[in-house]
């Protein structure tokens, strides 16, 4: 399969994953997709009109992390924000469903839960918009989240920190997990967002896109040498002992500080790329739930790579099951 992994080592690990407890904090959204058709343009406006033939709700941002493990029958748990709305009991009670404690749910009456809506028609995204609030959550709710990481220390191998910038994931909240995780083996996974990386500082392994990366270290690149160069940069400045980037159709990358061979390639696993959405939260996902059944970091690196090309073959926020996986090994 990849001289990192062989087939045999790939499903011992994956047999562990039902073992293996990961929680996934961050900003927690629901992902609304509208399907339809079109046919014709609006008389009202020179915008067409979608014959909407159904719609579904989905568990996005962090939520979309969790349940990629959830899928891959990990166990998982949970902490965020959401507000006091219809959305926030729709997510609540799908959580409920998938018997996911909501325990380190932090409900916030006066912030609206981050809704996502996308109108889809013939397999394309139209349109997106967004329903949030993106002010830092009080410290408050900050406690309530390190409480709830503190309550888990027994339970989990690592940690998923999943930033998507809406006001959860601060330097506040990222030290005190890093204090609240200091004398275990738990595994700090993180999935940044925010341009400065300083407040980063503390994970184990950070998981930016190349757009990401590029912006961390103030400036573009360009293909592979440059891509090594600026994961270099960003390595040194930031102290992170790993970096996972993730590079579209074009796979990913595992950079390793201190390492002799600070760069590996993985090639992407699909044959099309239909849609990337969600793709980094299946990478983020699978390698954190690869980490805690007790993966190497290469090791759960190929797993991930193998994981991402399943889904970015399928339209919208889509997850990976552990038959899919194990089929794809």
């Amino acid at each position: 399969m990849h001289r990192f992994l062989t087939k045999k080592r790939a499903l011992e690990i994956v047999a562990e994953f039902s073992r293996a407890g990961v929680l996934v904090v961050g900003d927690v959204m629901v992902d609304h997709f509208i399907w339809g058709n079109v046919s014709r343009i609006s008389p009202e406006a020179p915008v067409p009109v979608v014959d909407v033939q159904k719609d579904s709700i989905m568990l996005g941002g962090c939520a979309n992390v969790l349940n990629n493990i959830y899928a891959m029958g990990g166990k998982v748990y949970v902490a965020g924000v959401i507000g006091k709305d219809v959305i926030g009991k729709q997510l609540l009670s799908e959580l409920r469903k998938k018997k996911i404690e909501t325990k380190g749910i932090v409900i916030e009456p006066g912030r609206p839960t981050t809704l996502k809506t996308r109108i889809v028609a013939h397999g394309q995204q139209m349109v997106r918009f967004d329903k949030e609030n993106r002010k830092a959550i009080p410290a408050a709710s900050v406690n309530k989240i390190l409480s709830y990481v503190k309550s888990l220390r027994d339970r989990i191998g690592a940690i998923v920190v999943s930033d998507y910038n809406k006001g959860v994931v601060s330097e506040e909240l990222i030290r005190g997990i890093r204090k609240m995780v200091e004398g275990t083996n738990i595994v700090i996974c993180l999935d940044p967002k925010q341009n400065n990386f300083s407040i980063y500082r503390g994970a184990h392994i950070i998981t930016p896109n190349h757009h990401e990366v590029q912006r961390a270290a103030g400036f573009d690149a360009t293909g592979v040498t440059d891509i090594i160069a600026v994961s270099k940069i960003v390595l040194k400045k930031y102290a992170f002992p790993a970096m996972l980037v993730t590079r579209g159709e074009e796979g990913m990358s595992l950079f390793e500080n201190g390492k002799k061979v600070t760069h590996t390639y993985f090639a992407a696993q699909a044959k099309e790329v239909y849609d990337v959405t969600g793709a980094g939260d299946t990478v983020i996902g699978i390698l954190a739930l690869g980490l805690a059944a007790q993966a190497d970091l290469k090791e759960a690196t190929c797993l991930a790579n193998v994981a991402a090309g399943i889904v970015v073959g399928k339209v919208g926020t889509a997850t990976v099951s552990q038959q899919e996986l194990i089929d794809a090994l």
